[in-house]
């Protein structure tokens, strides 16, 4: 089966009987709780049952165990289970602040959420009492076999910024230099929602950004004295982000009259502004089922009419595209010889140390659509 049309109607098949199929188990799990038949086979806890006798990882056996009590509470969640609305790594979340006070408004805010939006949605219906704001750096132990992070008990649960160098100290010998890099790699940051407006977050260093974060903050001693590390990353931030959008041409005092380019390919600000500010920074290429694709990561411009072809650089005939749908849209149009002269095609398997080579503005190829 090679149709892409018809693998969607395979898979969408297949995906409406994992979610029915998830429904009958975790309702036919609830009544075997209620009535305590594990105990019957000698486990201690259904989480045990799911573990020891069904075969289920801890993790995969938890999610099941707490959707199983959830249901047997709150039968209505089955139904957004069975569709789709509702999926096991939410479940957590949502038998965290759900009551039968407010099961009627609180379920629907679940909806569709991934699990980090749900945390958010559970921090600001039950927030953290009083979240402490404190720095916290922690120094990997390079002789430790493995990683634990000692905080003060005062501050176990505050909003602590915890930064880990897990670099060998200066001075360090090669064998302990080796036990650090030893250590198995961990995610480079963790954000957990406290409440509705603060988080904390762990993230991995390097001893480089410590240098730079204290050039950072010796920097802004005169604007911003005694600065934490959450003004300092944050004012950095905001120069990132008027860079990018000065790129974008959504600068506070735009020029009266355009600034003249013998560039063919320069758009001019007002257009890129107009551009990104009506498609809101999201691509707006449309999908196979007819929605749009709505990506923010790696977005530029395209020509709805390419530029090779004569397309003018306004704003009705500019878009916002992610990269991969800016290909794509090319390659609908001029074929995936042409345009992999200048980039490769997505579809092939890249050789071994290759790199894409994004297009500037290809001419168009001979015979190419007028």
């Amino acid at each position: 089966m090679t149709n892409a049309h018809e693998f969607t109607l395979r898979l969408q098949d297949l995906l409406r009987r994992e979610r029915f199929a998830l429904a009958e188990f975790l309702l036919a799990l609830s009544a075997f709780d209620e009535a305590r038949l594990w105990a019957d086979l000698g486990c201690t806890s259904l989480f045990q049952f799911l573990h020891r006798q069904l075969g289920l990882s801890k993790g995969a056996a938890f999610y099941r165990k707490t959707a199983a009590e959830l249901v047997q509470r709150f039968p209505e969640i089955v139904e957004p289970l069975r569709d789709g609305r509702l999926c096991l790594t939410t479940v957590v979340e949502v038998a965290s602040v759900l009551t039968p006070e407010n099961r009627a408004e609180v379920v629907p805010r679940f909806f569709g959420l991934s699990k980090r939006e749900a945390q958010e949605v559970a921090a600001e219906l039950r927030p953290h009492e009083a979240p402490p704001r404190r720095d916290v750096v922690t120094a990997v132990c390079a002789s430790a076999p493995a990683l634990v992070l000692a905080l003060p008990p005062a501050v176990d649960h505050g909003q602590e910024a915890v930064l880990l160098a897990n670099q060998p100290k200066e001075g360090a010998t090669p064998a302990a230099a080796h036990a650090s890099r030893s250590v198995p790699p961990r995610p480079r940051e963790a954000v957990k929602p406290l409440t509705a407006e603060e988080s904390r977050v762990h993230f991995t260093v390097s001893r480089r950004f410590m240098k730079k974060l204290d050039a950072a903050r010796d920097a802004l001693s005169h604007s911003h004295p005694g600065a934490g590390m959450e003004e300092i990353l944050e004012a950095g931030l905001d120069l990132l982000l008027e860079r990018d959008a000065k790129r974008k041409g959504l600068v506070k005092r735009p020029l009266a009259t355009p600034r003249p380019s013998s560039d063919p390919g320069y758009v001019p600000a007002h257009v890129r502004r107009a551009v990104w500010a009506r498609d809101e920074g999201r691509c707006q290429y449309r999908l196979a089922s007819g929605e749009i694709c709505g990506s923010t990561r790696r977005c530029q411009l395209d020509h709805i009419r390419p530029r090779a072809l004569g397309g003018a650089s306004t704003v009705e005939n500019c878009r916002v595209c992610c990269e991969r749908h800016n290909d794509r849209a090319a390659r609908e149009v001029f074929g995936d010889a042409w345009m992999d002269r200048f980039t490769r095609n997505p579809r092939a398997a890249a050789p071994t140390g290759s790199t894409t080579r994004r297009a500037q503005t290809p001419a168009a190829p001979p015979g190419a659509p007028p």
